[in-house]
């Protein structure tokens, strides 16, 4: 049963020698994000092991508050810097369901 909170997983690869610039990127949104009134969690993570790949778990207390984090102008400005360092053409991204 959903009580209305958007929970998701966001995964994504560095390419090789921007580890360090991406890893700021996300220093710098997630300080933004965690200052949004509908965010419940923003945690970061890198693999210990091969720190060009990085994980985000995301919460918000419902699906306004994610509109509102989408449509934040630092995310288009991250997002936008983002895509020229890392593999692919965006994070991967997996929806939750509390339990």
């Amino acid at each position: 049963m959903s009580d209305g909170r958007r929970i998701l997983y966001a995964e994504f690869t560095a390419l090789p020698g921007n580890e360090e610039r991406v890893a700021e990127l996300v220093r710098a949104l997630s300080t933004r994000v965690r200052e949004e009134p509908g965010n419940l969690a923003f945690a970061a993570h890198h693999k210990r092991d091969d720190p060009a790949q990085f994980f985000i778990y995301e919460e918000y207390v419902d699906a306004d508050a994610f509109r509102a984090h989408v449509g934040a102008d630092y995310g288009a400005t991250f997002n936008s810097e983002l895509v020229d360092l890392i593999e692919g053409d965006g994070s991967a991204l997996t929806w939750l369901t509390a339990l």
